[in-house]
């Protein structure tokens, strides 16, 4: 990854007499001595390669040549001894390609040192996904600067970061390559293994026990594996059910490779054999999922692509008496075909219906749901938006029903 080529991008951005302050961010305490996984926050692992807790990127562009600052924290042997090795300063400047490489004791005084100087503005990630939320590390940290510099105007990088973002360069796609390339054999291990009588725990674990084996930084969300009715659930994460003979199991989930995610769903039936009505359900499904491939090129919106999806699942409900009229899809069919991937699962746009560019990743995920039937049928995934189509990144996770029955009967 060139991230030298992504602060330039930034620098290019920023107002003269101005800094940018980016934290990796800190542990979230648990209870007593436990503390939540770690992730680095997003944009700071975007223009540093870097993904450790309490670091600070610093750029500062004021006249003369820009220039890029890392704080990272020192070794501690017996920190070292406790939790591992910390990043050395030899490697943080190999990583990001950055040579001023400091401690992070010596961030107070620079601090000063840059508050004397006078600049006009800060730059902070300060982004909030909802309103309940509690606030990101980055946003606590501007609010600080706020307060302690009331004078200097406090502005916020991320719709910046969050453009550069949906451009996707050879190194981001070679890693959602990886990443979609150990989740298919993953799928194949789920197939290999899925029968009847199997808890929905257990096809997770041959699912995530495979991105484990293959040396993935490991799922890129919380696997969902939900048989039944419960495949009808959008954003089902109980896993506990079992999966009965008859039934369909859906599975949305993805490995992470180098920090960058794959976001695939396929939809099993659990004997190895759709049954008729199953098997109706998902040609339609299918067949709309096909059609936003054809349809995805850079310059199309994604409403553009939602509208054409709606119309291809309407007609199919229609067909089956399940709706009248094609706006009572929605019963059926409630989510969104498509969302921009990368580092998030639902990675950043700079606007919610931009025309899509060339380099951007997005998913294709039709899906229907009927409760009544306790059939849920998804089918995503991961597209390459070219100059005058798109490149389905997943087209080798076999989809088409007869080739995933043909895979179920074969195996040993």
């Amino acid at each position: 990854m060139n991230y030298k080529d992504r602060r330039e991008q930034v620098f290019e951005q920023m107002a003269e007499r101005s800094a940018l302050l980016l934290f990796s961010g800190t542990e979230l305490h648990v209870s007593a001595d436990e503390y939540a996984h770690f992730e680095a926050n997003r944009n700071f692992f975007y223009l540093t390669g870097l993904r450790r807790e309490r670091m600070i990127l610093v750029m500062v562009k004021n006249g003369s040549a820009p220039r890029t600052m890392l704080f990272i924290e020192e070794a501690d042997p017996t920190a070292v001894r406790w939790t591992g090795k910390r990043v050395s300063v030899e490697e943080a400047k190999e990583i990001t390609g950055i040579e001023e490489v400091y401690f992070l004791d010596a961030f107070t005084g620079w601090v000063n040192r840059l508050m004397s100087g006078a600049p006009e503005t800060l730059y902070f990630d300060c982004n909030r996904y909802q309103w309940d939320d509690l606030p990101d590390y980055n946003a606590v940290r501007a609010k600080e600067f706020a307060a302690k510099y009331p004078g200097v105007q406090v502005r916020d990088i991320f719709p910046t970061l969050a453009k550069l973002r949906m451009q996707k360069d050879e190194d981001e796609i070679a890693a959602m390559r990886e990443a979609i390339d150990v989740t298919d054999k993953a799928l194949q291990n789920v197939m290999s293994h899925l029968k009847p009588g199997m808890k929905e725990y257990q096809v997770q674990a041959d699912f995530e026990y495979t991105v484990q084996y293959l040396g993935a930084d490991g799922v890129a969300f919380p696997t969902i594996a939900g048989s039944g009715a419960n495949g009808t659930m959008l954003h089902y994460g109980t896993n506990r059910e079992t999966c009965e003979d008859g039934a369909l199991v859906l599975l949305d989930l993805g490995a992470k490779v180098r920090g960058y995610c794959a976001d695939i769903t396929r939809t099993y039936p659990v004997n190895g054999t759709y049954s008729p009505r199953q098997r109706q359900v998902y040609e339609i499904v299918l067949k709309a999922n096909r059609e936003v491939a054809k349809a995805a090129k850079a310059g199309v919106r994604l409403s553009e692509l939602q509208k054409l999806c709606s119309d291809v699942l309407a007609r199919g409900c229609m067909e089956l008496g399940l709706i009248e009229k094609p706006e009572e899809v929605r019963k059926y069919y409630m989510h969104g075909v498509s969302h921009h991937l990368g580092i998030d699962v639902h990675d950043v746009t700079a606007g919610q219906d931009m025309p899509l560019p060339a380099g951007a990743v997005i998913t294709d995920e039709p899906g229907l749901y009927i409760d009544e039937w306790e059939i849920g049928i998804r089918i995503e995934d991961d597209l390459l938006i070219t100059e005058n189509g798109c490149e389905v990144l997943s087209e080798t996770i076999i989809r088409d029903p007869d080739e995933i029955e043909k895979f179920m009967k074969n195996r040993c």
